[in-house]
């Protein structure tokens, strides 16, 4: 079976119509959720790009890849796989799939994409690398015209510096957009392996919705920014919560701007979502004209989400909201029927899939576990939580998170853990983790997280041994004995 991977980077799931949004269009999203498997609790294993992105290469979680960082904010971690490290593409290439990535890279800085088998220009870095030689060509080809922005919007940062840039008006056709300039590229390398004839995995990677928002007028203005609703969470007070948060908050100089301004980048982040919509329709309909659909599984997916104002913050960080961790993620796979699942998969649960999918051996992918079970609409056995982790961006923060149907508790060894009841408070602004009224699920949950590290192999429960209740311990957390039993001496 063919295999048509399609992602995008810091995606809200819920500017997505077919997750429930009224307003933003994206009818080719939508149409690929109606006709396969939509997955309503999908999320990363951590909320930042590179490891993320390594967790799919490789079906690992990033304790054990340890590729725990994006090299530009880099604090000393590794900075590429290790070269022993399993990856799914060679076990592709060993089942003689054709092997293409068209756009985001981000898994390392001396390994690039064809380091690891994949065809297609060498794109690195975490934005549109809007100088690159092939992309310049194709403006040049077609008489489009160069890169260029105006009216930049920006906050003031804590010392009075300007912020990071969030939005531009993209003084460029749609034709000319990074996002056109990829569809056209995954478009030719279907035409090239629909008459190769061989099985193929090729990957679509967007840069965008990742801020900064830079887009033309017709989508910098798409969507009124009286539509918006703000999220609530934008009354969050850092009360209870970890001072790093606010810290970030800070940084990313979200009190130094007017609401209106937060609205309107959130109506320009729709009309990003939106052309990146318009951009994967192109290459679905040329999968169409190809008679390539009834033999191609299809995935759509993020490796992080976005938060565009929730929490008084942007981009993403150390705070493990549903708002950057929950992602989309849709797999359409031929003859399956069309169902929304309720279960906890996670974009590391991809590399299992592909892999099925392709007839090779899932085992080597030890974090990750297959969906196709779901997409066949079986119901096996299948967990009730999800684990998660971070180990920081541009300081080293590390963090893990588990959540359950109901409850959500995350560790943070610096600071002050967090409890949150997701039913009583779904926008997670109350940290409920000293309330004495949810001690037995503060329990419950803190031996249950303690038990998964345990099983996974993942150091950070050594942490938790002294420090929190996990019951009696079992072993000598000093990792030497220095105490021996018998009589003694005289």
């Amino acid at each position: 079976m063919n295999l048509l991977f399609l992602m995008t980077d810091q995606h809200r799931v819920d500017t997505l119509g077919c997750y429930g949004n009224p307003h933003v269009a994206t009818p080719n999203l939508d149409r690929l959720a109606a006709t396969g498997t939509r997955f309503d609790r999908f999320y990363t294993p951590t909320a930042i790009c590179t490891p993320a992105r390594a967790s799919l290469l490789t079906g690992q979680a990033p304790f054990r890849h340890r590729l725990l960082a994006n090299h530009e904010r880099n604090v000393g971690y590794l900075e590429d796989l290790r070269e022993d490290a399993f990856t799914f593409p060679a076990a592709l290439a060993e089942r003689d799939y054709q092997l293409g990535l068209i756009g985001k890279w981000h898994v390392g800085t001396h390994r690039n994409a064809a380091s690891y088998g994949f065809e297609g220009p060498d794109l690195p870095g975490w934005h549109n690398p809007v100088d690159h030689p092939d992309y310049l060509a194709y403006l040049e080809e077609r008489g489009l015209p160069p890169y260029r922005i105006t009216e930049p919007v920006r906050g003031t940062t804590p010392n009075g510096n300007p912020g990071n840039l969030l939005a531009a008006r993209l003084q460029q056709p749609v034709e000319a957009t990074f996002e056109y300039y990829l569809a056209t590229r995954a478009i030719e390398q279907l035409d090239k392996y629909a008459a190769d004839g061989r099985p193929f995995f090729l990957a679509t990677h967007f840069f965008g919705p990742h801020l900064p928002y830079l887009l033309p007028d017709a989508y910098y203005d798409l969507y009124d920014p009286e539509l918006v609703d703000l999220p609530p969470s934008i009354a969050e007070t850092f009360e209870g919560k970890p001072p790093v948060q606010r810290n970030y908050s800070a940084h990313w100089a979200f009190d130094t701007m007017p609401l209106d301004v937060t609205r309107k980048l959130i109506a320009v982040y729709w009309g990003y979502v939106t052309l990146v919509d318009e951009q994967i329709g192109r290459i679905l309909a040329r999968m169409d004209e190809l008679g390539l659909t009834d033999d191609t599984a299809v995935f759509f997916t993020a490796d992080h989400g976005e938060f565009t104002g929730a929490h008084r913050l942007h981009d993403k960080g150390p705070a493990m909201y549903e708002d950057i961790y929950r992602i989309p993620g849709i797999i359409r796979v031929p003859d399956q029927p069309p169902q929304v699942r309720e279960e906890f998969v996670t974009l590391t649960d991809c590399t299992a899939t592909l892999l099925e999918l392709a007839g090779s051996d899932t085992r080597p992918a030890t974090d990750s576990r297959s969906l196709l079970p779901l997409v066949r609409g079986e119901h096996p056995d299948w967990p009730g939580e999800l684990l998660a982790e971070f180990h920081g961006h541009h300081f080293p923060y590390p963090q893990r998170m588990l959540r359950d149907e109901r409850y959500k508790l995350v560790v943070n060894p610096e600071s002050v853990n967090e409890l949150y009841d997701l039913t009583a408070d779904p926008h997670e602004l109350s940290n409920r983790y000293e309330h004495p009224e949810l001690a037995s699920v503060r329990r419950r949950l803190m031996r249950r997280m303690y038990d998964l590290l345990r099983e996974r192999g993942d150091n950070f429960y050594h942490w938790m041994t002294p420090m929190y209740d996990i019951g009696t311990s079992d072993y000598d957390p000093t990792l030497s004995s220095f105490e021996q039993k018998g009589p003694s001496p005289s």
